[in-house]
């Protein structure tokens, strides 16, 4: 049984292996992860001015683009403006936003596309909120914000909660993303981490599945976690197509990697998260149901025993 049938960002092929050092020639590819990482952690937390959430869960609103950063040949980071300098975008964990932007329909009636996108400043950033976007040939909001303009305005509407970490807390996190499925998870891991939240027990491990090295997303900020909590946190990542001196896994994975990995599925506090492409939601964890909601646990998970009490999908 092959983890994927296809390429993980597209047709789903992937390969993955856990890398507790980092491979000399991913090494290069950190500056990708490192723009991200620097440019969505610019705080003001020596401000007195107290800070508000700029975004509203009941309407949308308007936010003006201030910078784009180019990532890689088809991704990029986009930073919107908050209100004032001192408002953070009010993103708890987990959580994500809806966007917006008006067409007209083939019937010459007015409309929306509207698509979700989890940030990927920290929620703490005052004054701007990043997005990683990938653009798809076929994805009609990410190709809308790939080409907008700096001074550029894109309508937003949250939160939109997710998966509630505060409320449901586990011991043992596995998580399999593909591409910029790696948003929520990275909401998620930070939340663990990051020592104002005493949380000295979780342990994560993320299988990071991507076409190429040039793709991975934050892998900078990924290796810092496991260099830092090298017995709580351990990132397995996917290649579709390796370098020669690829020190991972080429090709497909089986479920005995899932199961090499990620926690059981017989344990009580345990959860494993999967967000990607559509076609690897359904082959990892099953589709969600037409409405968004968390439908049946299908594809490799379930074969390996896991349901809807140890996973969710994003």
């Amino acid at each position: 049984m092959r983890f994927f049938t296809a390429p993980i960002t597209g047709s789903l092929r992937a390969a993955t292996r856990f890398a507790s050092k980092t491979p000399s020639r991913a090494m290069r590819m950190g500056a990708a992860g490192g723009l991200v990482y620097n440019q969505s952690s610019s705080l003001s937390t020596d401000s007195e001015v107290p800070s508000k959430a700029s975004f509203d869960s009941a309407q949308f609103k308007a936010f003006k683009l201030a910078q784009v950063d180019k990532i890689n040949h088809d991704t990029s980071l986009f930073r919107f403006k908050l209100d004032g300098e001192n408002d953070v975008a009010g993103l708890h964990t987990a959580s994500c936003v809806i966007t917006r932007y008006p067409i007209t329909k083939k019937d010459g009636t007015p409309g929306f596309i509207i698509r979700p996108y989890t940030p990927t400043s920290k929620e703490e950033t005052q004054g701007h909120v990043d997005f990683i976007i990938k653009k798809y040939d076929q994805g009609k909001m990410s190709k809308h914000i790939h080409n907008l303009k700096v001074g550029d305005e894109l309508e937003i509407k949250g939160p939109i909660p997710k998966y509630n970490w505060d409320e449901n807390v586990k011991d043992n996190v596995g998580m399999i993303a593909g591409g910029t499925g790696i948003t929520p998870m990275l909401q998620v891991i930070r939340r663990i981490f990051d020592p104002r939240h005493k949380n000295t027990t979780t342990k994560v491990t993320l299988i990071f599945g991507n076409r190429s090295e040039e793709d991975i997303l934050l892998k900078e900020e990924l290796d810092g976690y496991a260099k830092s909590f090298p017995d709580r946190f351990k990132v397995v990542y996917a290649l579709d197509t390796p370098p020669a001196d690829w020190q991972g896994i080429a090709g497909y994975v089986s479920k005995d990697h899932i199961k090499e990995h990620l926690p059981a599925p017989e344990t009580n506090s345990s959860v494993v998260f999967v967000c990607g492409p559509d076609p690897l939601l359904a082959s990892i964890a099953g589709p969600k149901n037409p409405d968004k909601s968390q439908g049946e646990v299908a594809g490799l998970l379930k074969e390996l025993g896991y349901d809807s009490t140890n996973v969710y999908k994003f």
